[in-house]
């Protein structure tokens, strides 16, 4: 593929808020005439919907095993990268997308511990060689953004406080936090790192400016 558009992704744990300011960002960029898409993951496309909400959901019936999730994850990914994301970056447009490979290796890499060369492995057949321009990783102590899941749940008056990968043990989401932040430190010409605790209005100016310097240079 002649990738012409820019793919920019962002990436947290949960609760950082992370979807609200890709959304934001969106939006911004097609109020400044930028021609852009905004789509995530898991999901993206009707079919890797289907197994989204097979991944989120919590009342199975039995347990996923690491491996099955993993595999789910990037049967997802493989629908989503042939179906939206290389369309929309062989047209030159921006891909805004809310979660992508480094959400893999964050939970299944080091959440899920599964072996991180098996996950780049298949994340390079799943995701045909595609990787982020620009990665916005919104930092957030654990506990705190597992409260923040509560209360916009509650928020929303939906019925289930959490989805079944947020009500994984606080261990499980250090570990991603950890390999999130380990990944960053690794990819730093990629990757910028930013303060969840922030306001939201402050926290967009932060994200705004760092992504309109990307995208005009």
């Amino acid at each position: 593929m002649e990738k012409r558009g820019i793919f920019i992704t962002f990436e947290g744990c949960e609760g950082a808020g992370k979807s609200t300011q890709a959304q934001k960002i969106y939006q911004h960029l097609m109020k400044n005439r930028f021609s852009s898409v905004l789509t995530h993951e898991p999901g993206g496309t009707e079919v890797a919907e289907k197994i989204r909400a097979l991944l989120l959901d919590e009342d199975l019936g039995e347990p996923i095993s690491g491996r099955a999730e993993l595999l789910l994850y990037f049967a997802s990914r493989a629908q989503h990268v042939e179906g939206f994301i290389i369309p929309a970056l062989e047209k030159g447009k921006i891909v805004i997308c809310d979660r992508f490979y480094d959400a893999t290796v964050a939970y299944q890499g080091y959440g899920r511990q599964i072996d991180l060369a098996t996950i780049e492995m298949m994340n390079s057949y799943a995701g045909r060689g595609i990787f982020p321009d620009l990665t916005i990783l919104i930092d957030i102590d654990i506990r705190k953004g597992i409260e923040r899941s509560k209360s916009r749940n509650k928020a929303k008056l939906l019925k289930k406080e959490l989805n079944r990968m947020e009500r994984e043990s606080i261990e499980f989401h250090q570990r991603v936090r950890e390999g999130y932040l380990m990944t960053a430190e690794q990819n730093k010409d990629r990757f910028r790192v930013f303060d969840g605790a922030l306001g939201e209005s402050e926290l967009f100016e932060k994200i705004r400016s760092e992504v309109m310097e990307f995208v005009r240079r």
